[in-house]
C-alpha cells in the first residue's frame, strides 16, 4: 500500500529542514522529508573541499528561532555549519520524519485526485502538498572543453572533492576562480609542487577580516540570548545597506575603490595585478571575500593563467596561445547549473507537463515560490530569490512563512488545491525584470551564472531582502486558482474565483 502524507518535502538542507522545523513548531506531524543521502545538510554536507566556509557572518547564517551562541569564528566553517544542522534536526524533533536514501525520481500531479504521486528510490508515496527544498547549487558544471573527460589523471569538481587523491608534491590544475577556488587554493598551495589556476575572468574580492570569536562573546550569547538577537539584527541592517552598491552607481564606485585597495595592498607585482583586476563593475558577478587568496597567488609554486583553455590531451592542458602544461590532478571550480535546476526535470504538473519544459525559455514563479500549472507545489529558494549581499536563510524563512500561511488558508477554507493564475505570475515577473534590466547584474559588463542562456536574470532578487519578506507577509488568494473540496463549498468562494 502506498504511504500517504499531507506534506512531502524534498531535501534536508537549510531549505528542507527550515520547512520541517517550522511545521514541527506549529504542531504539524503528518509530513515526510525525502533525502537522497544518508545525513542532513544539503550543500554543507556535500561540499567538503579544504577551506570550505560561509561568506556570510555566522550570527546571520542560522535559523532565527535556533540561534547558535558557540560559533568559533566570525565566518563559520563547513563542519561547524553541518553540525549545527544536525543538532537542529535532532533537538527540534525532525529526524524521525526524514527518509534517508530516498531520492526523488519523479513527482506527478494527479489532477483527478488532487494529490502528488511520488516515485522515490525508497518506494512510492502520495502527498497533497509538495515542497521542494532542492537548492539551485546542486549539479556541478564543467566547461565544454575537448578531451576534458579523458584527462589521464584524477579529475574532480570542488563540490565533489575526492579526499582519496593526495596532492602532496603533485602538479595541480584548477579551472575557475569562483567562491570555492578562492577558499581551497590557499589550502592546497602549501601541499602541491605546483598549482596552476586557469582564470576566465577575475573576481572582485573584498577583505574577509575573519577572526575567532572570543570566549567572552560566546559566554555572553549563551547567558543572554536577546543580546545575540540584537547583534544579528545589527549585522542584517549593515548587510541591507550593502545592497545599495548594486543599485546606486555612487556606492558601487565606493565598493570598487575598496576592492582595488585590497588588491593593491596584497599584490605588488603590476603584471599580476593587471590579471587580477576585473573588467566589469563590482556585483555583476558574485563579490567574494578573502584575506588569503591573493597571498597564495604570490607564492613561487603558483601560476595564474588567463589565456583561454582550448583542449585537453591526456594529462596536458593546452591554452589558446598554444602553450602546453602537464598536470597530475585536475580540479574544477566552475560552479553549477543554477538556471536549469535538475529537480525541474522530475516534477510534472497539470497535463503531465514537466517543470523543466515550463521553464524551457526561462525560470519564473510567483513570489519565487509557486508556479502556474503546478498545484500545491511550493519552491524554497526558487527563481529570483537568491541574494548577493546577505543571508539566504532570511529568504528561506520568509518563504516558509508564506507556505505555512497558504497551507493554513487551504485548511481553513477547505481547499484541495491552489496554483497561481498565469496573469498574476506574468505581472509579478514583468515587474521584477523591469527592475533587473537596469541593475549591475545585467548592465555590469559581465556574463555570470545569474543569467540564463537568453541573458535574463532568473536567479536574483533585485531589492533589499527585507522588501522580499514584505511581499510575502500574507498569502494572497486573489492571485490563485482555488479548488474547493467537494465536501464543502464556502459561500465566499462560490463565484468566479473558483477553479
Amino acid at each position: 500500500m502506498t504511504a500517504h502524507h499531507h506534506i512531502a518535502i524534498i531535501g534536508s538542507g537549510f531549505s528542507g529542514l527550515g520547512m520541517a522545523l517550522a511545521l514541527r513548531r506549529r504542531g504539524h506531524s503528518d509530513f515526510v522529508v525525502f533525502e537522497r543521502a544518508g545525513e542532513v545538510g544539503g550543500t554543507w554536507r556535500d561540499n567538503t573541499y579544504p577551506g570550505c566556509a560561509c561568506d556570510v557572518k555566522s550570527d546571520l547564517y542560522s535559523f532565527s528561532f535556533a540561534p547558535n551562541p558557540n560559533w568559533s569564528h566570525r565566518y563559520a566553517r563547513q563542519p561547524e555549519i553541518l553540525e549545527y544542522l544536525r543538532r537542529s534536526a535532532d533537538a527540534l524533533g525532525v529526524r524521525p520524519h526524514i527518509r534517508f536514501g530516498h531520492e526523488l525520481l519523479r513527482a506527478e500531479w494527479d489532477d483527478a485526485a488532487s494529490l502528488w504521486r511520488l516515485d522515490t528510490s525508497g518506494g512510492a508515496y502520495t502527498a497533497q502538498h509538495l515542497v521542494s527544498g532542492h537548492g539551485p547549487l546542486i549539479e556541478p558544471r564543467w566547461p565544454e572543453l575537448a578531451g576534458l573527460e579523458a584527462f589521464s589523471g584524477p579529475r574532480f569538481h570542488s563540490a565533489q572533492w575526492d579526499h582519496t587523491v593526495k596532492l602532496e608534491g603533485r602538479r595541480v590544475a584548477v579551472i575557475g576562480t569562483g567562491a570555492s577556488a578562492i577558499q581551497f587554493v590557499p589550502q592546497i598551495q602549501p601541499l602541491a609542487a605546483q598549482v596552476t589556476v586557469f582564470q576566465r575572468s577575475a573576481p572582485w574580492i573584498m577583505p574577509r577580516l575573519d577572526a575567532p570569536t572570543s570566549p567572552v562573546r560566546r559566554s555572553l550569547f549563551r547567558r543572554c540570548p536577546p543580546l545575540q538577537r540584537l547583534v544579528r539584527q545589527w549585522i542584517f541592517a549593515l548587510s541591507e545597506v550593502q545592497h545599495l552598491s548594486f543599485s546606486d552607481p555612487r556606492i558601487n564606485r565606493v565598493a570598487e575603490h575598496l576592492a582595488r585597495a585590497h588588491l593593491e595592498a596584497q599584490i605588488s607585482d603590476p603584471a599580476l595585478r593587471r590579471k587580477l583586476t576585473p573588467s566589469y563593475r563590482p556585483g555583476c558577478k558574485r563579490i567574494l571575500v578573502s584575506d588569503d587568496y591573493y597571498p597564495a597567488l604570490r607564492q613561487p609554486n603558483v601560476e595564474l593563467v588567463t589565456e583561454a583553455l582550448r583542449e585537453v590531451r591526456g594529462n596536458t592542458l593546452i591554452t589558446a596561445d598554444g602553450a602546453q602544461r602537464r598536470f597530475d590532478v585536475l580540479i574544477g571550480a566552475t560552479g553549477f547549473n543554477a538556471t536549469r535546476p535538475p529537480i525541474a526535470r522530475r516534477i510534472f504538473g497539470q497535463g503531465g507537463r514537466a517543470l523543466s519544459d515550463a521553464w524551457d525559455t526561462h525560470m519564473e514563479a510567483l513570489h519565487g515560490t509557486t508556479v502556474t500549472g503546478f498545484p500545491n507545489l511550493f519552491l524554497i529558494v526558487g527563481p529570483n530569490t537568491a541574494l548577493g549581499h546577505t543571508s539566504i536563510v532570511y529568504i528561506i524563512e520568509a518563504q516558509v512563512h508564506y507556505i505555512l500561511q497558504a497551507l493554513e488558508f487551504m485548511e481553513r477554507e477547505h481547499l484541495q488545491a491552489v496554483w497561481p493564475r498565469a496573469e498574476a505570475q506574468q505581472r509579478y515577473n514583468a515587474a521584477l525584470q523591469a527592475k533587473l534590466r537596469t541593475s549591475v547584474w545585467v548592465q555590469g559588463g559581465c556574463s555570470s551564472y545569474y543569467l540564463d542562456a537568453h541573458g535574463r536574470n532568473s536567479t536574483l532578487w533585485p531589492e533589499r531582502a527585507s522588501r522580499f519578506r514584505a511581499t510575502l507577509r500574507r498569502f494572497d488568494p486573489e492571485l490563485y486558482h482555488l479548488r474547493l473540496s467537494p465536501q464543502r463549498l464556502p459561500a465566499r468562494f462560490a463565484g468566479p474565483g473558483r477553479a
